[in-house]
């Protein structure tokens, strides 16, 4: 007879599981911040599908507490097992209780109250060209509800202050970023600060970006999937010790790691597309900022050269 029954080999995902968390170097996140701050402290490191998970519920957590698995791996663009494979990977026994941590957060009022995107809040619509300008407006209502609550003042200072101290701004964003970094350009100008677009016309960005150096800036504009030219672009520039600050939509951004500062932005989409609205009204607040920055010294140094002027006077009327 045998001497004991050997103990059950665990199974091979119930191991994997257990090797993941360990690998992460941290608890079940216990709430939404919780998780939020997990994902955005540079310590996960996930595979190509999970990380296209992590940022589509960075980007909409309304969405994720309100939605079905089916209908949020539609949305995510992977299957549901992914979504349930991602949730256990963070310690939660499957993504429905992933899901409690979105909804906590939803009931208690930390997102948006009266979200107008969100489906069942529509008035009747009438026509499809009504549906569809009511989509879009509503959409870009909830982008700008979004910024309001999610905008980081402090980076976004930080990003001010630096592009105000820089001897040329390099501006940079292709495709759907492309608008905006035309339109930044163009208020730069109007303000006269110096800067200029890369539009990479002839494939000769990197070319024009090696004339940049430290004392220049590069303000890059890059969203969700970062195919585009602009993190490369910025990364090479980063390498030879040139600033980078960043317009971006989530921690995951390539940008994020090479940035001095970055502030996130993230649009809600309609029939598949996305607008610029919440983007271009942080942009525009931006270009008033490092104008700001850039004449306070002007006017310190004329009220100091205004009040030497009024010692000299008085010292000659005695």
């Amino acid at each position: 007879m045998a001497r004991g029954k050997k103990q059950a080999a665990k199974p091979a995902g119930a191991r994997a599981k257990v090797e993941d968390q360990a690998a992460l170097g941290y608890r079940r996140p216990q709430s939404y911040e919780e998780f939020r701050a997990v994902l955005s402290s540079g310590t996960v490191r996930l595979p190509r599908k999970l990380r296209q998970v992590a940022i589509f519920l960075w980007q909409q957590p309304t969405a994720v507490a309100l939605g079905t698995i089916t209908s949020l791996a539609r949305q995510a663009g992977v299957q549901p097992s992914t979504l349930v494979r991602f949730a256990q990977t963070f310690g939660y026994s499957g993504f429905s209780d992933l899901q409690l941590a979105f909804k906590a957060y939803l009931t208690n009022g930390a997102l948006a109250t009266a979200d107008p995107a969100r489906p069942g809040l529509a008035s009747e619509i009438n026509s499809e060209p009504e549906r569809l300008v009511d989509g879009f407006v509503k959409s870009s209502i909830a982008s700008l509800t979004r910024v309001r609550e999610r905008l980081d003042l402090d980076s976004f200072d930080r990003m001010a202050r630096a592009l105000a101290d820089a001897q040329l701004i390099y501006v940079i964003g292709s495709k759907r970023a492309f608008s905006l970094a035309s339109y930044l350009c163009l208020a730069l100008s109007n303000l006269g600060v110096r800067n200029i677009v890369l539009d990479n016309v002839g494939s000769a960005a990197f070319e024009h970006l090696r004339c940049a150096s430290a004392g220049d800036v590069v303000l890059a504009i890059s969203f969700t999937p970062y195919n585009s030219v602009t993190p490369e672009l910025a990364a090479s520039a980063a390498q030879r010790g040139v600033p980078i600050v960043s317009i971006t939509d989530s921690a995951f951004s390539p940008l994020v790691p090479i940035s001095l500062a970055y502030v996130e932005v993230v649009e809600d989409d309609f029939a598949g597309f996305k607008s610029l609205s919440a983007t271009l009204s942080v942009a525009m607040a931006l270009v008033l900022r490092i104008a700001g920055f850039r004449d306070a010294p002007a006017s310190i140094g004329a009220i100091k050269a205004g009040g030497r002027k009024a010692l000299a006077g008085s010292r000659r009327s005695k």
